[in-house]
């Protein structure tokens, strides 16, 4: 990933959703504030997921999409760290 510490310039995916929400929520963060692409990875990549939003899972108490945008938004910050 690459910013210029106001926008995110490059999102490269390494590893990503098998249903390939990570690709198209990363595409569409690019150019975007780092403040609003906080937000909106997660919402992005739950509007590309095919994971059925109606499965719960008893453990985490969450859907699968939600896990899903759980996930890839504390990647994002993680990536912004370093």
């Amino acid at each position: 990933m690459t910013h210029d510490g106001q926008t995110i310039q490059k999102v490269e995916v390494i590893k990503g959703a098998p249903c390939g929400a990570t690709w198209e929520a990363a595409a569409k963060i690019e150019g975007m504030s780092i403040e609003k692409a906080l937000t909106r990875f997660g919402l992005e990549v739950q509007f590309c997921c095919s994971a059925n939003p109606a499965a719960w899972d008893p453990i985490y108490s969450k859907s699968p999409v939600h896990m899903a945008a759980d996930v890839h938004s504390a990647v994002l910050k993680k990536a912004l760290k370093t």
